[in-house]
């Protein structure tokens, strides 16, 4: 599976898009995406979808997201991939998680690579750091989970991805500079 975050929520199984188009259940999926192998607490997904204001039935109703959610994910893996989408969008105790790597998750391959950029720079390697940044901000293809309804929870995710996108751009700058790239 691989999750793309940075720009519009893209969420393919072998090609096959598992992104719904109602925007709860695209709330559910972005929120899972960003903590990939977490559990997320259902008062934190209730939160991120409802706000303070909670319906009554907002129990059956997140639940009902999540089945929604694995139905695609089942059409997309089919009869003969092993396991189920339950494996893959797990329940546990108190919430929910989506089992897949870190990496999957375009999000987690720019955090690397951004890591990876500003040791280069402070080692004074500035082509290399110039580089690896370059590469992390093409992962950028626009502003982090655009087309995804704003919620508590996703706001803070989208600016701190935001913030670092800045900073990145900066020292991916600063990089060129030092090797006179004006």
């Amino acid at each position: 599976m691989e999750i793309k975050v940075l720009g519009a929520l893209n969420a393919e199984f072998e090609g096959i898009s598992v992104v719904p188009s109602a925007g709860k259940p695209r709330q559910i999926l972005a929120l899972l995406a960003l903590y990939p192998g977490r559990v997320v607490p259902v008062p934190t997904l209730m939160e991120e979808i409802w706000g303070t204001d909670l319906p009554q039935s907002s129990m059956t109703t997140l639940q009902t997201y999540i089945l929604q959610l694995r139905r695609l994910l089942g059409t997309a893996m089919g009869p003969d991939v092993p396991g189920s989408a339950k494996d893959v969008l797990a329940t546990r105790y108190g919430g929910y998680l989506l089992q897949i790597p870190a990496e999957a998750v375009d999000a987690f391959t720019y955090e690397r690579l951004v890591t990876e950029g500003r040791q280069a720079y402070e080692d004074g390697e500035d082509e290399r750091a110039a580089t690896v940044l370059r590469r992390a901000l093409d992962l950028w293809d626009g502003p982090a989970l655009v087309d995804v309804r704003v919620g508590p929870v996703r706001e803070i995710e989208a600016m701190r991805l935001e913030q670092s996108r800045l900073v990145a751009r900066e020292r991916r700058i600063d990089a060129d500079r030092r090797l006179g790239r004006h």
